[in-house]
This record gives C-alpha cells, sequence and structure tokens, in this order.
C-alpha cells in the first residue's frame, strides 16, 4: 500500500551523503496513474520507461522494499544497477493453508486507517504514520490482482550486481529456506533484530547503518 513517501528519511539521509536519490510511486499507488492490469513485468516495465530517460549513468544502488524490491530485482540489470538492496522482498510467499489464509486477509480487509496503522506498528514515528494513512487513501486495492499469481514471486535467478538483503525479524514471506537459496546466489542476507516487515521505519537508525556499511564496501567510489 506504500509509496515513495515511506522513504522520506532515507532519501534525506542518502542525499545527506551526495547521493542523488529517485523515489518511485508504481502504479496503483501515490500519484502514479491506475493502471487496467497489473503485474510484476508492468511495474518494472514503468519504472524502466520512467527512470532510464533521466539517468546520466548506471544508477549506484537501487532500493526497493517488499512488492518494490521484486520490482527492483526485475528492472536491477536493465538500468545497469551497479548495485542493489532489498528490503524484506517479496520473493516468496507462503504456501498451503496459512498461503490461503494470507491471500484472504489482504483481499478481504479494509483498508486500514490512522488508528488502526499506529496499532498495528508501535515503533513508528507519528509522521510515518500520517504519511502512511494518506499513502493508503491513494492506494488502488486492485493491485492485488497483480499479485494473485504467487509463483512470480521469486528470487532474481541470476545475480548481476552485488546484493543484500535486509529481513525482518520475523519475515512474513521470507523463509529460512529461501534465505538460505539467497545466500547461495552469493547475496548478503542479514536480518535487523526488533524490526517488522516495512524495516526502515521500525528502526531507521539500525537500518541506515546496514546500509551505509556495506555501500562502502559493495560501491567504493562513494565511500
Amino acid at each position: 500500500m506504500s509509496d515513495s513517501r515511506a522513504w522520506h528519511r532515507v532519501r534525506a539521509d542518502l542525499e545527506a551523503q551526495g547521493y542523488r536519490v529517485i523515489a518511485v510511486d508504481l502504479a496503483g499507488h501515490g500519484r502514479s496513474p491506475r493502471a487496467r492490469r497489473y503485474s510484476p513485468g508492468s511495474w518494472a516495465d514503468d519504472v524502466v520507461d520512467t527512470v532510464a530517460p533521466i539517468l546520466p549513468d548506471p544508477p549506484d544502488v537501487i532500493v526497493g522494499h517488499s512488492l518494490g524490491a521484486l520490482v527492483a530485482s526485475l528492472v536491477a540489470d536493465r538500468l545497469g544497477a551497479r548495485a542493489t538492496i532489498y528490503v524484506d522482498p517479496a520473493f516468496a510467499f507462503p504456501r498451503g493453508i496459512r498461503g490461503l489464509a494470507y491471500k484472504l486477509a489482504f483481499v478481504m480487509a479494509p483498508k486500514p486507517g490512522q488508528r488502526m496503522l499506529a496499532r498495528m506498528n508501535p515503533k513508528w514515528a507519528a509522521e510515518d504514520v500520517a504519511l502512511e494513512t494518506a499513502s493508503v487513501r491513494s492506494w488502488d486495492r486492485r493491485t492485488l490482482l497483480g499479485l494473485a499469481d504467487t509463483r512470480l514471486l521469486e528470487p532474481p535467478r541470476v545475480l548481476h550486481a552485488p546484493s543484500l538483503v535486509i529481513l525482518a525479524e520475523k519475515s512474513l514471506l521470507i523463509t529460512q529456506r529461501v534465505a538460505a537459496r539467497m545466500r547461495g546466489q552469493g547475496m548478503t542476507v542479514t536480518i535487523l533484530p526488533g524490526s517488522g516487515h516495512t524495516v526502515f521505519r521500525d528502526d531507521h537508525a539500525g537500518f541506515m547503518r546496514l546500509v551505509t556499511g556495506w555501500l562502502a564496501q559493495a560501491v567504493p567510489s562513494r565511500s
């Protein structure tokens, strides 16, 4: 349900380090238009079509969270990213009864209001709760149809650049098996203790320490 507004503190910290930051709203989110149909592939095409013309050089790093991480994995090679960071990514989905229950919950649950968001996310700053409330109002529920086929939720098959995966303490999407598979592909997989799905809002300082420390090694020219 989130959009680019979720990244306001991450954006400010990266800009303070000299990065130029481009944050996008996927179709059906924020200020981006609605689409007749949604899919990971169409979101990826939208991002490339929008961002590629305004990039003078390949990006130092592409960052994505949840659905955004899945899309980031599909555009990273196309944009020539030097590094990628995936935050509690939608690279897997629970199977069986648990997976069915998740799907039903996503489809049937009402859009959360400000009080519910505050209860669900006790570690968030008040500003983040307010921003997410506005984001939820802008979100097109039909985007869920783009994720109906959960077979499309998988890690990238080929690693084209150094990749960091930052997981919630108890990720709802990434099992130990999937985490081991990503490590086997050469990704750096780490867990931020005490954080929920929106890792960078639950523990912004801890998240930025992981990101800046890793980037200093993965993209040394920017350290």
